[in-house]
């Protein structure tokens, strides 16, 4: 008995044969949606299966991505409809050219080859390259590597403006980095109350 139930052919044809039925049925122009599609089956095949909301979720988004149906405002229509709306590409649409306007003038050729994209490759110093070669086959030193020491030529390409002169006539001080400390006015002392 068991063999009989398996050799015996389903009764509903296939989900995307229902589909297209459906959408031919519901003979809408705006296109029909996944709920009047599933209510046209279920009413005229009568018992589906019980997983037939998901069954028929895949093939239509099966459908849509082999381009048998195009999906359009939540709804489904026929790709070769005469009234389907037209594909529209990826990306953002072209400007339209307003039909009395003059046309462009035509690009004077360039003399040398156009400049290339992005940004220029920083000069090679030649000391960097023979480094970087004689050190290809070590192997890599662990941690930060340390600081290089400034050139007499790169750490004062100018001379410093002098600093101006202390009032009192002292040394000037060099200022520290940062906030300087709140100033205290001097206490009064004993002597000078008396």
């Amino acid at each position: 008995m068991a063999t009989e139930e398996a050799a015996k052919p389903s009764p509903l044809p296939p989900y995307p044969e229902m589909i297209l039925a459906a959408i031919e049925g519901l003979g809408d122009k705006n296109g029909s949606n996944k709920s009047a599609i599933s209510r046209y089956i279920e009413g005229k095949y009568g018992e589906l299966p019980p997983a037939h909301p998901s069954l028929l979720t895949a093939h239509l988004s099966r459908m849509k991505e082999s381009g048998e149906l195009i999906f359009l405002k939540n709804n489904y229509f026929r790709a070769d409809a005469p009234d389907a709306p037209p594909k529209r590409g990826r990306g953002r649409p072209p400007k339209v050219r307003d039909p009395n306007a003059p046309p462009l003038p035509p690009k004077a050729p360039s003399t040398g080859s156009p400049r290339p994209r992005g940004r220029p490759p920083k000069p090679k110093d030649p000391l960097d390259a023979a480094v970087a070669q004689a050190t290809a086959g070590m192997p890599k030193a662990r941690g930060r590597p340390p600081k290089k020491a400034k050139t007499e030529a790169a750490a004062s390409p100018a001379p410093a403006p002098a600093p101006a002169p202390a009032g009192d006539g002292s040394a000037p001080v060099k200022r520290g980095r940062g906030r300087p400390p709140k100033v205290r006015p001097a206490a009064p002392s004993e002597t000078a109350a008396a």
